[in-house]
């Protein structure tokens, strides 16, 4: 029969046809809705499981905080200014041995190490720029004259003696540094690395020992030479903390004495070396880098002493010598002290 196909006639054909393919289309609209949906869900689902099952990362130890109660509205500036920033208002960092009151309201940490310190004012905490308290790990920690792998020696009075004044007795602990916390400022100028004693490379952590009274002098020395005329963009610390170990052994022993201050962590070889080429700058412009350039650095600790007898110590000139330049020994000691010298101070 003309115009019929499978039982339909044409124009029944046409109508099958395009509703066949409405339908498809449906069915494929539907389909997509369903996938996105699917989608959706999954993407809600995933960033539910991150916020609820994925913790965040614990802070490293060097950022680890004490937070010290400031009572009524006091500045809490001013009251870390007044209590630990030194006579030069220029430390970063104070020390002592776990559970020890540093200043009201500031107790060291059983556990050692390096802690950053907050402030809290009307139950308001905040941060004050780069100060650490230190932990110190205490002596009784040295057995055999090591603490781990790292090795001290013993000090001079550690077998027996008396020694002739306090400041030469064992002292009560030590910092461990890390690789993590070496570069932990300590003053404006200074970093704990800057005082490592120069041996066992490959060992860490080390140990030793710092005294921010020393601290404290260098950056009054610093002061005082700007104020006289003589810029310090770099103090180079020729020379810090020494272990016993090292100060009767290692590297060059001439001129060391055998109750070296670089032993109990108050004192240091140093000199002015702004144009970074490892050696004393010109700081007497006579056209020469001699013993008379380290002179000047005594100059200023001799007006410093004058300014701050509580920092009185050993001051020491060093012609250069046995492959180093001339440079300056700083300690606070307690007591003062005057010598020139070669070798190491």
């Amino acid at each position: 029969m003309a115009g019929v196909f499978g039982g339909l006639t044409q124009r029944q054909e046409h109508i099958f046809t395009w509703c066949s393919v409405v339908f498809v289309l449906l069915y494929i609209t539907a389909w997509v809705g369903a996938v996105s949906h699917m989608h959706d869900v999954q993407r809600q689902l995933v960033e539910q499981a991150k916020v609820t099952h994925i913790p965040a990362p614990p802070m490293p130890a060097p950022t680890q905080q004490i937070t010290a109660a400031v009572s009524g509205n006091a500045s809490a500036t001013s009251y870390i200014d007044d209590a630990i920033l030194g006579e030069s208002g220029k430390l970063k960092f104070a020390t002592a041995t776990p559970g020890q009151e540093i200043v009201s309201n500031v107790v060291a940490p059983e556990e050692p190490g390096v802690y950053k310190l907050a402030s809290q004012v009307d139950n308001v905490t905040s941060a004050l720029n780069d100060f650490s308290v230190v932990s110190l790990v205490p002596f009784s920690e040295k057995q055999r004259g090591h603490i781990g792998l790292y090795y001290l020696g013993s000090w001079p009075f550690e077998q027996g003696g008396k020694p002739k004044t306090p400041a030469y007795g064992n002292p009560n602990g030590f910092i461990e540094v890390t690789q993590e916390n070496r570069d932990t400022p300590v003053s404006e100028h200074f970093k704990l690395g800057d005082f490592l004693t120069k041996d066992q490379p490959n060992v860490w952590p080390k140990y030793m020992l710092l005294r921010p009274k020393l601290i404290d002098k260098l950056e009054l020395t610093i002061a005082e030479l700007e104020h006289t005329g003589h810029p310090v963009r770099n103090m180079h610390i020729m020379s810090g903390f020494r272990t016993p170990e090292y100060n009767y052994t290692g590297g060059n022993t001439q001129g060391r004495a055998n109750l070296s201050r670089h032993m109990y962590g108050d004192a240091s070889d140093v000199f002015v070396d702004n144009d970074g080429n490892g050696s004393m700058d010109d700081l007497n412009h006579d056209g020469r880098v001699d013993v008379r350039d380290a002179e000047v650095i005594l100059q200023a600790v001799e007006r410093v002493e004058k300014a701050h007898p509580d920092l009185v110590g050993g001051v020491g000139v060093y012609s250069a010598c046995c492959g180093h330049g001339p440079f300056t020994h700083i300690d606070v000691r307690g007591y003062r002290a005057r010598w020139r010298g070669f070798g190491n101070g």
